[in-house]
């Protein structure tokens, strides 16, 4: 292969997925008859590796729709209670202990709030590092959301351009086929050609 073949192989996107190989002629992954089900062979082995990243990373991009929401509600709340004055009345409000338990508080104004991490961990933060650390994972949620869609849209792309490289090797060995039948002077059946009234 030439090293533009060999640069072209090594292409990925952004996030290292690799470009799939686009065949334009076929002869370029081909010579011979003989290498069509190897070729054929590995187009889908790299289909199922593009399927398996695309729901990998779909798992990924659901998580990320369902966390971005909750992310911006609690920044929303951090600053509502950043805007309260100390000599504020305290607010009433309802938290959710559970799926269908909720109960009732009166929330004074204050300077500090907790944030769950994760992992059954919950840090107390000034209200302004709090709102700082919010807008940070947010932002790094939407960037992570983005990169999903943009990593989506090229998968499908490369599945598709495979496929297509699928296809035109199939065509290649059909017509090299066809070709090498006339060579040897056999009809469509398999038999020898003869004469018309012979």
């Amino acid at each position: 292969m030439s090293d533009k073949a060999q640069s072209k192989d090594a292409a990925t996107n952004p996030r290292g997925i690799p470009y799939a190989p686009f065949v334009d002629k076929v002869e370029d992954y081909v010579s011979s008859r003989a290498e069509v089900d190897g070729t054929m062979k590995s187009f889908q082995e790299m289909i199922s590796k593009y399927q398996f990243m695309e729901v990998n990373t779909q798992r990924r991009k659901a998580g990320l729709d369902e966390r971005i929401p909750d992310i911006q509600k609690t920044l929303e709340t951090v600053r509502f209670l950043k805007t309260r004055k100390p000599d504020s009345d305290p607010i009433e409000a309802t938290f959710e202990l559970n799926d269908t338990l909720y109960a009732k508080a009166l929330v004074p104004p204050t300077d500090e709030v907790y944030l769950w991490l994760g992992a059954n961990v919950m840090l107390s933060y000034p209200i302004d590092e709090a709102e700082t650390l919010l807008e940070g994972k947010l932002s790094g949620a939407q960037q992570t959301l983005a990169n999903c869609e943009e990593d989506l849209d090229f998968l499908r792309e490369q599945v598709t351009t495979l496929e297509v490289a699928t296809a035109r090797v199939y065509n290649w060995d059909v017509t090299m086929k066809r070709k090498e039948k006339a060579d040897s002077g056999e009809d469509g059946d398999g038999k020898k050609k003869g004469l018309p009234n012979g």
